[in-house]
């Protein structure tokens, strides 16, 4: 009779882990999914390769240039990025086809360059050219 009392004992200690496992791994499956949905905010940028030729722009067009420090520079002077848009609306009133181009030095940071694009969509500007870095 003892020997039944102690198998009785050994059966109503053991834990049953099924119900456990299952939400493991329902648990898994959901991380799973859920990470598959998300997604990287960020700007994409896909700037041009320095061995590609230039694109055709004419006298007219406006060109401004990023320099490797950030400064932006547009008709040879310097000039703030709060000025960008001033600048390309006042170049547009006198030729509403002008042309818009971003010339950017190795070192220029996306930043600026988000922000210079910006600045010209915001003053009328629908297409930007993107001439290849010249290397020196």
């Amino acid at each position: 009779m003892r020997k039944r009392n102690r198998q009785a004992e050994a059966d109503e200690a053991q834990i049953d882990l099924t119900p456990m496992l299952d939400v493991v791994f329902i648990m898994l499956i959901f991380f799973i999914v859920v990470a598959t949905f998300l997604k990287e905010a960020g700007l994409d940028t896909n700037r041009p390769d320095s061995n590609q030729n230039p694109p055709e722009t004419d006298a007219t067009s406006i060109v401004v240039t990023i320099t490797g420090d950030d400064q932006i520079w547009m008709e040879n002077r310097r000039i703030d990025i709060r000025a960008v848009r001033a600048n390309i609306a006042r170049l547009l009133a006198s030729d509403p086809e002008q042309g818009f181009s971003v010339k950017t030095e190795a070192g220029a940071s996306n930043k600026t360059l988000a922000a210079v694009v910006d600045q010209a969509r915001e003053a009328g500007i629908n297409q930007v050219l993107w001439p290849s870095e010249k290397k020196q």
